[in-house]
């Protein structure tokens, strides 16, 4: 099979395109035929170098849409069901999504009923399940006010889209360092836009509930901008900073405020269907950004770490 290999942490150069062995099928796996997959932020870290767990050569990618080839879990895993999965160990422990098929356990594989194409279901597993479980943890009621920081990032343009298909009557604010997306927000759907990124929000600004896609680097200043009652999740870490330094909760988090995360390694294939079926219902237009062939995985890598990227880069195989 064809896939694309890094052998070596580095530049997107080094993600090649070559030819493989396909995956044998052993106890307790499946084998699944790639038909797409999203590229993500912790896979151009991976690629770095910079996730010591993982060892070179490896098959990089975290998520995967596509149809059953072989099963050791008839009938709940038949051939030729459609079906996704995301996070566990793909692409780090063992060979991910890059490629034309992959090898994966039973319990990670989540059959889906879904009308959408390849590429628009490409651009759901980790993203939609990370924005629609964020948003659920926030507990979002009738007319609040939602703050999006990273708001660009395929997680922050689904989210935006999402919180208004939970409830119209939800005013969202995203932020962005640069300028020059105002529009491509606006035209997300998104109701105000607030330039800037890891820097402090404005003093005066408040806020219901904060999605904090920046993450340890802003979740302080993010819970000093909330209204009585309000929520943080601090989901991502797009600040590329790991850890809360310094944080002491007491003096960090106000009186009857609160602060939660989202942690899509933990599935729950009942959550995953209701995400299909609310956009679905509610017509939501999750329609990546930019499609790649997958001989064009080191142009999409390319692309995601340039000044330019907006919303969700998928690759269809």
């Amino acid at each position: 099979m064809h896939a694309v290999v890094v052998t070596q942490p580095g530049g997107p150069e080094v993600l090649t395109y070559c030819k493989v062995e396909k995956p044998t099928v052993k106890p307790g796996w499946s084998l699944i035929k790639v038909r797409g997959f999203g590229i993500n932020h912790s896979e151009v870290f991976t690629r770095q170098g910079l996730s010591p767990s993982v060892s070179f050569p490896r098959i990089l990618g975290i998520e995967v849409v596509g149809e059953v080839a072989e099963s050791t879990n008839q009938p709940s895993l038949a051939v030729g069901q459609t079906v996704m999965s995301f996070m566990g160990d793909m692409g780090r422990a063992f060979d991910g999504s890059y490629a034309e098929y992959v090898l994966l356990p039973n319990d990670q594989i989540y059959p889906v009923t879904t009308d959408l194409s390849w590429a628009e279901l490409a651009a759901i597993p980790e993203t939609g399940y990370t924005a629609y479980g964020a948003l659920l943890g926030l507990r979002l009621q009738s007319q609040d006010h939602l703050l999006i920081r990273g708001g660009t990032s395929g997680v922050g343009v689904t989210a935006a889209k999402l919180a208004h298909a939970l409830d119209s009557s939800i005013q969202v604010t995203s932020t962005t360092r640069n300028a020059a997306k105002t529009d491509l927000l606006t035209g997300a759907g998104v109701d105000q836009v607030l330039l800037g990124g890891e820097d402090p929000l404005p003093a005066a600004s408040r806020f219901d509930k904060v999605l904090d896609l920046i993450g340890p680097k802003t979740v302080k200043d993010s819970l000093q901008h909330l209204n009585p009652g309000g929520i943080v999740s601090s989901t991502g870490e797009l600040g590329g900073q790991w850890n809360l330094e310094d944080f002491e909760p007491i003096a960090a988090i106000p009186n009857n405020c609160y602060l939660t995360s989202f942690y899509s390694g933990d599935v729950d294939d009942g959550v995953l269907q209701d995400l299909l079926d609310l956009i679905r219902n509610k017509q939501v237009d999750l329609a990546p950004a930019k499609v790649f062939k997958l001989a064009e995985v080191a142009e999409a890598h390319r692309e995601i770490e340039g000044k330019h990227n907006f919303g969700k880069l998928v690759v269809v195989v």
